[in-house]
């Protein structure tokens, strides 16, 4: 046990879903013999071990037991059953200032938390200018926490949990608080904790996260651990388990993830953008589309330097000489990052007639930054010399690029350097 920081073994958290409020009384109180409720494992037998000075995600869709395997490491919730081991003190960026008295001051606050946490006051105040300084949010920090706006709540919260130094990190997507700077701030200080060899247990939705800092992957997958292995394993997995793939490999028949998805809807696989621009003349639609990563799985999740494409099936109402299909992929605050459509790659697509379907499909590696893109699809084209939209469709869908490098700007030069 002295090289396991922390060891979860079979681990089970049940819980009783009851109807009615008078049924869980009736049972409390031994009114009722009969069973009233339902029983919902959010977690069932759940083993892995952490090793010090490892970094381990946990990723999995919600409700695949990630929050209720942190909250009882950290000792929030108690198992059903199973047990848990913890070697070394814990820090848990959770749910931030969920410690804090809101008549109390700042520095109150801190030392609060601190002294909960396992540390003399003696300790706290060797910390207390380091917090402080992270915290950045001035006099405030004497007077009363419930006079502060959220954003200065997060930050001293925030700042108290990460300045301590723990053994053992638990974070449960708390990277993302307060504003762009202070998020830069929290990464720094994350990857110092790293380079310092802590321990850390790291949940995140953030794939790109996932790969850049952890050693190795848990997956869960409806409260029970699907796989363990590096991060990109566990997400080629995992993007399986979002579109509903995961036992697709043990079919008899070993029917391809493409033929499968072929006889469904394609844009099924993803999350629609319910405030997507809509427009154009209606004389061809943009009735379906795909992205598919270089495993051929229907996801928007794409690993940085890989292959991808994008799939548009459109229907024609009307007959329409030499259509143009497009996409484009912008950033979240609407930039055109890039994009291509049939006429730049000299495609020449033939007359169409009424009521006729075409499938368009472009490939192409992807180059671009780790991190969240959105897509538009266009069909357009030339009558009489005049340009015409027949469909377009704005930030219809994300595309989430995962990178364990990022460089500078949008794209990645996929530089080879030689020093001689």
């Amino acid at each position: 046990m002295d090289e396991i920081a922390i060891r979860i073994d079979n681990v089970s958290k049940l819980y009783k879903l009851y109807d009615k409020p008078m049924d869980r009384l009736k049972e409390s109180l031994g009114f009722s013999k009969k069973k009233r409720y339902k029983e919902h494992y959010a977690l069932s037998n759940v083993s892995f071990d952490v090793k010090k000075g490892e970094t381990v995600g946990i990723i999995g869709t919600n409700g695949a037991g990630k929050s209720t395997i942190l909250k009882i490491i950290t000792g929030v919730l108690n198992p059903t059953s199973g047990n848990v081991q913890i070697n070394g003190r814990i820090s848990a960026l959770l749910e931030l200032g969920a410690g804090f008295n809101m008549e109390y001051t700042g520095i109150e606050n801190i030392y609060l938390n601190g002294t909960m946490i396992g540390f003399s006051r003696e300790e706290i105040s060797q910390k207390l200018d380091d917090i402080l300084a992270f915290a950045d949010i001035g006099d405030f920090v004497n007077q009363p926490v419930k006079t502060y706006s959220s954003g200065m709540f997060v930050r001293l919260a925030f700042a108290v949990a990460i300045n301590i130094e723990p053994e053992i990190l638990i974070v449960d997507e708390a990277l993302s608080v307060g504003d762009v700077f202070f998020q830069a701030k929290c990464f720094h200080k994350f990857e110092e904790f790293k380079e310092m060899g802590k321990t850390i247990l790291f949940v995140s939705h953030d794939l790109g996260s996932i790969g850049r800092y952890c050693d190795r992957v848990i997956l869960l997958n409806k409260g029970v651990k699907l796989a363990q292995g590096t991060a990109k394993e566990m997400v080629d997995l995992y993007k399986k388990v979002l579109v509903d793939q995961i036992e697709t490999d043990t079919l008899e028949n070993k029917e391809s993830l493409e033929d499968k998805c072929d006889t469904l809807i394609w844009k099924n696989n993803y999350m629609v953008n319910p405030n997507c621009q809509e427009y154009g003349d209606g004389k061809a639609e943009i009735v379906d589309y795909a992205i598919i990563d270089s495993q051929q799985l229907y996801t928007n999740s794409i690993v940085k330097n890989t292959e991808f494409s994008i799939k548009l099936k459109v229907k024609f109402k009307e007959q329409i000489e030499e259509p143009i299909l497009a996409f484009t992929i912008r950033d979240l605050k609407g930039t055109d990052v890039t994009g291509t459509n049939t006429m730049y790659e000299k495609v020449n697509i033939n007359v169409k007639e009424p009521g006729q379907e075409i499938v368009v499909t472009f490939k192409q590696p992807l180059d671009l930054q780790g991190g969240e893109y959105l897509l538009s699809f266009g069909c357009t084209g030339y009558r009489d010399g005049k340009f015409n939209v027949y469909h377009r469709l704005y930030d219809v869908c994300n595309l989430t690029v995962i990178s364990d490098k990022n460089t500078v700007g949008f794209y990645d030069m996929n530089s080879v350097i030689k020093v001689e």
